[in-house]
C-alpha cells in the first residue's frame, strides 16, 4: 500500500479518532435509512476505506495552508460515501447522513468554544490572513508546488451588499481529488457539509453555485449569525 505523508501521519490518531466517534453517530441513521442489516462489518469497511483515503490525501502545504485542515477534516467522508455507496445505498441518502453525523459531531464540542472559532474566522485579523493566503493560491509559484491545492480569490463587498466578505474558489482541492480517484458522483456529499461547519460556529454561509456542480467557481459569502 502506499504511504501517508508525514503531515498526515502526524494527524492520523486524531483523524482515526474522528472517524470512529462519526460511525458511532452515525450507527442509528444508518439502521433507519438504509437496508444493511450488518452496521458492524460496514464500519470496519469504512476504516479500512479510510486507511487507503489517507494514503490518497493531497499534500498542500501542511500547516502552512490553511486548506491542509480541511483535507484533515473531511476526506474521510469520502471513505463513508464510497462504502456505502458500493452497498447501494442512494447518493442523496448518503448526504443526508453525512451531514447529520458532522452536524451531530460538531455539536459535541461547547458552546462557547464553536462561537468563539465563529467570531475568530469573521475577525478583522484573519480576513487579513484570508487575503494573503488566497493570493498566495493563485501564484504561479505556489501552484507548480501544490497542484491538488485550491485556488481562490477573497472578495469584499460592495455597497449594498449584506454580507461581510467572501471567497471564490476557482479551484478546488476535493474536485481535483475526486476526479483522479472516481469520485465524481459522490463529491457533492462533501460540499453540503459546508452550511453546518459554519452554521454551528455562529456563521451564516451563502452559497448559490459550486465547481461541483458545474459553475465555474464556488461562491462562498459570509456573515454572522445572531447569537446570545
Amino acid at each position: 500500500m502506499a504511504e501517508i505523508h508525514p503531515f498526515y501521519e502526524q494527524h492520523r490518531g486524531a483523524m482515526e479518532s474522528a472517524m470512529r466517534q462519526r460511525l458511532d453517530l452515525a450507527g442509528p441513521m444508518l439502521h433507519e435509512r438504509t437496508h444493511l442489516s450488518d452496521v458492524d462489518a460496514v464500519r470496519q469497511e469504512v476504516m479500512d476505506e479510510f486507511a487507503i483515503v489517507l494514503t490518497q490525501m493531497p499534500y498542500v502545504g501542511g500547516a502552512a495552508s490553511r486548506m491542509s485542515d480541511f483535507f484533515i477534516r473531511l476526506t474521510g467522508f469520502m471513505a463513508i460515501s464510497r462504502v456505502l455507496r458500493r452497498h447501494g445505498v442512494p447518493v442523496p441518502v448518503i448526504g443526508e447522513i453525512e451531514r447529520q453525523t458532522y452536524k451531530a459531531q460538531l455539536l459535541t464540542e461547547p458552546e462557547a468554544e464553536r462561537l468563539a472559532a465563529g467570531d475568530q474566522f469573521m475577525s478583522p485579523e484573519n480576513q487579513a490572513l484570508l487575503r494573503g493566503q488566497a493570493a498566495k493560491s493563485t501564484s504561479e509559484s505556489h501552484q507548480a508546488a501544490f497542484p491538488e491545492d485550491f485556488v481562490y480569490d477573497f472578495v469584499e463587498p460592495a455597497p449594498g451588499d449584506k454580507f461581510e466578505f467572501g471567497i471564490n474558489y476557482r479551484a478546488c482541492g476535493f474536485c481535483k481529488f475526486a476526479g483522479r480517484h472516481g469520485d465524481e458522483e459522490i463529491l457533492p456529499n462533501i460540499c453540503g457539509l459546508d452550511f453546518d461547519a459554519y452554521a454551528t460556529r455562529g456563521i451564516r454561509l451563502e452559497r448559490t453555485q459550486t465547481l461541483a456542480g458545474g459553475a465555474s467557481h464556488c461562491n462562498f459569502r459570509f456573515s454572522r449569525l445572531q447569537h446570545d
